[in-house]
């Protein structure tokens, strides 16, 4: 554990120093933040190996919940390359029609002089040597004769090149089609496997909800959560103490000022009733916002990841540390796309809203100091 903490307060010093640091701190810095991360993974390990023990439906949804964020971000990375692999396609396509248009001009600049010397006859220098009495003449258009035929030989050489280059150029754009098809049918493949683990997915949640008849049941399984969320929180905590945030300006000093993490409709408020139950009422704890699908997640201020992985009840689960020992939580996404030590900054990409057919889907947002909840409405601006 001191360990952990000492790792945590030479990265807060590295941040301070504004990371103008020498090779030797680098390599330190790094070491540190790598065993910062082994104590993080080393809690996400544990509480997985719990889970599977205590839980064999929660780990179902686990395993279909990870297996949709892989899918989803293998997913993404094809469409980027394909999208990369037809912008190269459409260039390939407008150099060669350019390198066409250039030929065809050429060319006809060619006919023209190779028509002229035609007309000419052959032999036109020794034409003109035996039809000519004015030396000077002579010696100037023997000159002028001699620019011609290099004009002629570079338009040559320009053809021959122009030639070579829409041969490559040729190459080149079907190479790129045939890797443009076998991305897009690694794409459906890829679909086809987040369809698949989304379908395991429902099947899980189908079963959970099978479990749960009574309110008595469901205010124990979100109880159970909450406490799933307090003990992660309470773990990090002992480890992330000081966990530097990358910023001179105090996450504090933005109350009221941040924008939302993501665009959409909140339906439920931090400290609303959750649940009613003879055994007492449930709050929530943060806000859950509706959003558009496929929306994406963005970092609210400068931070860093200190957890992104799954957690029962908050599903793929982000936390991000802030200075002055603030915490934000992002709860079910589909995709997370930062890792524990990566550095954020406001307005940032770091995860995704499901895609997938039927109700919209819905962000869970917790602002923490320390490990207690407070509002965060409060914090920004407007509604998301």
């Amino acid at each position: 554990m001191a360990a952990a903490l000492a790792a945590c307060l030479v990265l807060a010093s590295v941040a301070a120093g504004g990371r103008t640091i020498d090779p030797a701190n680098a390599a330190r810095a790094k070491q540190k933040l790598a065993a910062v991360r082994a104590r993080i993974a080393e809690i996400v390990s544990r509480r997985g190996a719990q889970l599977q023990k205590r839980d064999a439906l929660s780990a179902a949804l686990r395993r279909a919940d990870l297996d949709i964020t892989a899918q989803r971000r293998a997913l993404d990375d094809l469409n980027s390359a394909t999208l990369a692999a037809e912008r190269r396609l459409s260039q390939l396509s407008g150099e060669m029609q350019r390198n066409v248009q250039a030929l065809d001009r050429e060319r006809s600049a060619l006919a023209g002089e190779v028509a002229a010397a035609y007309m000419i006859g052959p032999r036109e220098e020794i034409k003109m040597l035996l039809n000519q009495t004015d030396p000077g003449r002579l010696g100037r258009m023997l000159s002028y004769y001699g620019y011609f035929g290099r004009a002629r030989a570079a338009e040559i050489s320009a053809i021959r090149d122009r030639m070579q280059r829409l041969t490559a150029l040729g190459r080149d754009a079907a190479q790129q089609t045939v890797r443009l098809k076998d991305l897009k049918e690694d794409s459906q493949r890829d679909l086809a496997g987040l369809v698949a683990a989304r379908s395991a997915r429902a099947a899980a949640l189908a079963a959970a909800a099978r479990q749960v008849k009574t309110s008595d049941q469901e205010l124990g399984r979100l109880q159970r959560e909450k406490r799933s969320v307090e003990s992660l929180i309470a773990d990090l905590s002992r480890i992330i103490k000081s966990f530097p945030a990358d910023t001179q300006q105090s996450f504090e000093q933005l109350h009221g000022r941040l924008a939302w993490p993501v665009s959409g409709r909140l339906i439920a408020r931090y400290h609303q009733v959750r649940l009613n139950s003879p055994q007492g009422n449930l709050r929530w704890n943060g806000d859950l916002i509706e959003s558009a699908k496929s929306a994406v997640v963005r970092a609210p201020y400068f931070g860093r990841v200190v957890y992104a992985d799954w957690l029962q009840g908050m599903g793929l689960l982000m936390i991000i540390a802030h200075s002055g020992g603030y915490l934000s939580l992002y709860g079910h996404a589909e995709v997370l796309y930062k890792s524990v030590g990566d550095w954020v900054a406001p307005g940032d990409v770091i995860a995704a809203m499901s895609d997938a057919p039927g109700p919209p889907p819905r962000l869970y947002f917790e602002i923490r100091k320390g490990r207690v909840p407070v509002d965060p409405q409060s914090w920004f601006k407007g509604r998301p």
